[in-house]
């Protein structure tokens, strides 16, 4: 029997679905699974919809009002973020999400006094990403630059 041969773009998503960050985002998608229809799926079935190919974005129209479906990504994925800041600094992190129906808006971190993270959501009706290690780049990158705000301020952050 031969090995099968790996190819390096499922190599790469596998490693990107083994980073922190995307293990926190498996759980939370897996916890709101309230019937078990989505046991059997793997982790890579259950974040299929976080993707996005260029091609797939070129489809969306440029302006267009979001989908529910893809609000509660949006939130997943922002509220995955704030529980890795948590895992890391261990101070809590709630995303504060406020969302147009034109797919504008801005979410905000805050722990303590400290806003740790404010970022400026446009076209919500096309979030996604174009690989999982995408995903996992973005989600890591956010959760670092709050680790940084807050290690810069701890004693506002605590307060």
């Amino acid at each position: 029997m031969s090995d099968a041969v790996v190819s390096p773009a499922v190599a790469e998503d596998e490693a990107a679905l083994a980073t922190p960050f995307v293990k926190c985002l498996v759980r939370l998608v897996r916890a709101h699974d309230s019937h078990g229809s989505w046991e059997g799926k793997s982790d890579a079935e259950l974040l299929a919809d976080f993707i996005i190919t260029k091609e797939q974005r070129r489809a969306i129209p440029i302006i267009g009002d979001p989908d529910p479906d893809v609000l509660w990504r949006l939130e997943i994925f922002y509220a995955a973020v704030g529980l890795a800041i948590e895992e890391r600094s261990g101070l809590m992190a709630s995303p504060m999400m406020e969302v147009s129906h034109e797919g504008f808006g801005r979410v905000l971190f805050t722990a303590g006094r400290l806003v740790v993270l404010s970022k400026t959501l446009r076209d919500v009706h096309r979030f996604g990403f174009e690989t999982f290690w995408k995903l996992a780049a973005a989600g890591t990158q956010l959760a670092g630059d709050a680790i940084t705000a807050i290690a810069a301020h701890p004693e506002v952050a605590r307060a």
